[in-house]
């Protein structure tokens, strides 16, 4: 089993999004200030709080949430391994003579339209103009 990095606790960037520092969340525009000691000890306030209840919850409920969230992703990998990869396996097998039918069918009746509609649209050619856009056809 890998050690486990105790500094960096997101290598693979998952929550990168949760911006929760304080000046994420507070901020005073310009012309609207409270008193510079209010400030720095709502920070205080922010940070400690922040942090405290944090570390309450993890200890209270880490490991409880780790082993559910670990039995969580056990139960789908065993879903997946056991009954999803097989059905696919299943499905892509009886499936394949009606593909193969499906395949010439069309070939078949759609093919020629489609190769007519090919030539037809590969005479079409467009550009990027920068003057005045062409008058309507009704105004010539």
């Amino acid at each position: 089993m890998a050690e486990i990095d105790l500094i960096n606790r997101d290598p693979q960037n998952l929550n990168n999004f949760l911006q929760v520092e304080f000046d994420d969340v507070l901020a005073e525009p310009e012309g609207t200030h409270t008193i510079d000691c209010v400030w720095r000890n709502s920070h205080k306030c922010f940070k400690c709080g922040k942090n405290l209840c944090y570390k309450i919850l993890t200890i209270i409920t880490g490991i409880f949430v780790a082993l559910y969230w670990g039995c969580v992703f056990a139960c789908v990998s065993y879903s997946i391994v056991w009954f999803v990869t097989p059905l696919m396996r299943l499905l892509h097998i009886i499936l394949h003579p009606l593909k193969k039918i499906l395949s010439i069918v069309l070939s078949t009746l759609l093919g020629p339209f489609m190769q007519t509609y090919g030539l037809i649209f590969s005479r079409i050619h467009v550009t990027q103009s920068q003057g005045e856009p062409p008058k309507p056809i009704g105004e010539l």
